[in-house]
C-alpha cells in the first residue's frame, strides 16, 4: 500500500522543514518550469504529467506520485491533447499524461485566439478536468470537421457540437 492510498494522505503536514507549495509551474503550452528553469529532462517532465492531481479538500492543482505531494501552478490547464488519433471513425485523444479517451465534441470550445478547450478525465480522481489542443492536435482534427454557415461542426460517433469561425 502506497502512503497516497491512506484517506488522509493529503492531511499530513510536509515533512520537517519543508512546505507543500513549490515554485513549479506549468506553462500555456504544456512545459514545467522549476524556479523558472525549464524541465529538460524528458523523463521528469513526461512524470510530472502523469503525477497531476487536485486537492480533495481545496481543489488546488497537485503534483503528486503516491509518495508525497507539493501544490503547483497551473497557468491555463494542467492537461494538453498531444495527438488526435482515426479509430474505426471516431476520434482518440492522446493527453500530456499519455492516457487515451474518446472526445467528447460537447465539450469543445474556442477562445478569442482560436485555440481549442475541452473536459477530459470526467471519471479519474480530481476530475473533470480542463484540457488545451495543442497546435498539432488541432490539425489533426481535421478529418472530423465539416463546414456549416457559419461555423464548422466536429463529428464524431459521439456527437457533434459546432465551433464558430
Amino acid at each position: 500500500m502506497k502512503p497516497g492510498d491512506h484517506p488522509d494522505f493529503f492531511r499530513f503536514p510536509a515533512p520537517e522543514g519543508r512546505s507543500r507549495e513549490s515554485t513549479i509551474r506549468l506553462d500555456r503550452e504544456g512545459y514545467f518550469f522549476h524556479d523558472e528553469a525549464p524541465v529538460e529532462h524528458p523523463k521528469l517532465a513526461a512524470a510530472l504529467h502523469t503525477w497531476i492531481g487536485r486537492h480533495p479538500d481545496d481543489g488546488r492543482y497537485i503534483l503528486t506520485n503516491g509518495y508525497d505531494w507539493t501544490y503547483f501552478v497551473v497557468e491555463d490547464v494542467p492537461f494538453f491533447v498531444r495527438a488526435i488519433h482515426d479509430e474505426e471513425g471516431d476520434a482518440v485523444l492522446v493527453l500530456s499524461d499519455e492516457t487515451r479517451e474518446p472526445l467528447d465534441p460537447s465539450t469543445l470550445r474556442a477562445n478569442d485566439r482560436g485555440e481549442l478547450y475541452l473536459v477530459v478525465k470526467k471519471d479519474a480522481k480530481g476530475g473533470p478536468y480542463d484540457a488545451k489542443l495543442t497546435r498539432l492536435a488541432q490539425t489533426q482534427l481535421a478529418p472530423f470537421l465539416e463546414e456549416a454557415n457559419d461555423g464548422v461542426i466536429v463529428k464524431t460517433r459521439r456527437g457533434q457540437t459546432k465551433l464558430p469561425t
